[in-house]
């Protein structure tokens, strides 16, 4: 893996969490995990579906 694709996912990475925390919610969490999955899969549908559900359940947990 390259460097730039390292920094690449942490950039999303950091994006998903910050949308998480300002969002607090499902919604904005399947939204940012759809979002950063179809990144770095180059746009994968499974990979856009699986950071959905992973960013689903991240925001769920988050917003309790």
């Amino acid at each position: 893996m390259t460097q730039f694709m390292r920094f690449k996912r942490i950039r999303i990475g950091a994006l998903v969490a910050a949308l998480s925390l300002l969002g607090g919610c499902t919604l904005g969490g399947a939204a940012a995990g759809g979002y950063a999955g179809n990144k770095l899969t180059h746009g994968s549908t499974v990979g856009t579906v699986g950071g959905a559900v992973a960013g689903g359940i991240v925001g769920y947990e988050l917003g309790k």
